[in-house]
């Protein structure tokens, strides 16, 4: 495998465009065919890596669930089925196949029994755009609402993993960007990736958001980032880094004014739209935020309810009425090793648009309500983590990588797929 220029590698850091030699090769090849060629020449290594680590993952996950007949037994608020790739459309997918089928019907139903500040769950808390795929794989497919979940988050997948690919092979070349594609299908929570869940369509747009904001493409940015806010309230990390990184190249001209200032201008309102909608369907401009508390317990606590739980887990108590023990102690082991990642990160001298996007993603997943051991899938939008380990591993031998991946490579089927889906609740 090649590696990219040393001049490619630093440059990147401050977000400069230089291309990678990949690029500079399509550029010089001017018909479709050879344009075409050069794409699967730089990606295919990447996304054929991908797609191996999470087809043994899968493949393990499912012979867990035929082992145990757990998606058979647990069907209570999951959906049930009766094969057990049913399973990956339980928890918040049997929402999106709802969304998917009926739109939303945003309302507060306070729950008999209970106070009035409590509210039955309501399907407006998970956002519009994967639904809207869904269903328009359905008219074009004819397939039903769990396949075309599958289809989106699969084709989804891999377009993220395609971005993370290429942000990593700009800061420390093809190496590091195969890689950092394989870290992300391991990572703890990457068991949603092929699952009827938003996660894999979030991460594509905001790989390819900072990707455009590092190759200086701020019109492209602003829209990805408008787009994530119609997919995940967690948009507003994406958000702020686009516009953070647009307002600084706006101040120092490095790229005029028109281009930085158009995606400022833009990016917000796919997020601001959706919850506006909420709030005017339900006669309450506060009404998404309302739902969110009454009726999914989910806030912003400044990380009260974080520390709370590791206490809490650390100790062995386990007297929250979240608690799910071995997703609980995975999400312990994650929150362990998230210096090191960012230390690793630091490293690699990413540009502001990444630290940016990370910090607010680490910042909202570990600052809300929300339930503890679900944290390895609430950090693998921040994408940036696995890149930072991938350019340190990117000098050790094909060998010797592929002994280091083949253990989680199976394990993920039980840590990213059977401990997140059975044990727990994604």
């Amino acid at each position: 495998m090649s590696t990219a220029s040393s001049t490619a590698s630093s440059s990147a850091g401050s977000g400069a465009p230089v291309a990678s030699a990949a690029e500079r090769s399509e550029g010089r090849t001017g018909s479709a065919p050879g344009r075409l060629r050069g794409l699967v020449d730089r990606f295919a290594p990447a996304l054929g890596a991908y797609a191996l680590v999470k087809a043994i993952g899968l493949a393990v996950f499912l012979m867990l669930l035929e082992h145990t007949g757990d998606y058979l037994r647990k069907q209570t608020g999951r959906g049930g089925g009766v094969h057990a790739w049913d399973v990956l459309g339980t928890w918040d997918g049997v929402w999106y196949q709802r969304i998917a089928e009926n739109g939303y019907d945003p309302k507060l139903i306070p729950l008999h029994g209970f106070p009035l500040a409590t509210y039955y769950e309501n399907s407006s808390a998970f956002f519009p755009l994967y639904p809207w795929l869904m269903r328009l794989v359905g008219a074009v497919t004819g397939l039903g609402p769990y396949g075309c979940g599958i289809v989106v988050s699969v084709a989804a997948s891999l377009v993220a993993a395609a971005g993370i690919f290429a942000i990593a092979e700009r800061l420390g070349g093809f190496r590091a960007g195969v890689i950092a594609a394989v870290v992300w299908g391991l990572f703890p929570g990457s068991g949603v990736e092929w699952a009827v869940y938003s996660d894999s369509l979030f991460v594509a747009l905001s790989a390819w958001a900072c990707y455009c904001v590092m190759t200086r493409r701020w019109p492209a940015a602003g829209l990805l980032a408008l787009v994530a806010g119609l997919n995940r309230p967690t948009a507003a990390a994406l958000i702020a880094a686009v516009s953070i990184a647009a307002l600084v190249a706006l101040v120092r001209r490095t790229d005029g004014v028109a281009r930085p200032l158009t995606a400022m201008l833009i990016t917000p309102w796919g997020l601001v739209g959706y919850v506006a909608w909420v709030g005017w369907r339900m006669g309450d401009w506060g009404g998404y935020f309302k739902l969110q508390r009454g009726a999914w317990n989910r806030y912003f606590d400044f990380g009260a309810s974080t520390v709370r739980t590791v206490l809490d887990v650390i100790t062995g108590h386990w007297s929250f009425w979240q608690s799910n023990p071995v997703p609980d102690l995975i999400a312990i082991a994650l929150l362990i090793a998230l210096p090191g990642l960012l230390v690793l990160l630091w490293r690699a001298r990413p540009p502001l648009v990444l630290w940016v996007y990370t910090a607010m993603t680490v910042f909202l997943a570990l600052s809300s309500n929300q339930i503890f051991g679900n944290i390895s899938r609430y950090l693998l939008p921040a994408f940036p983590l696995f890149i930072g380990l991938a350019v340190a591993l990117r000098r050790v031998r094909t060998s010797s990588l592929i002994g280091l991946f083949a253990m989680p490579a199976v394990a993920a089927g039980w840590y990213a797929g059977y401990a997140l889906f059975e044990l727990g609740i994604p």
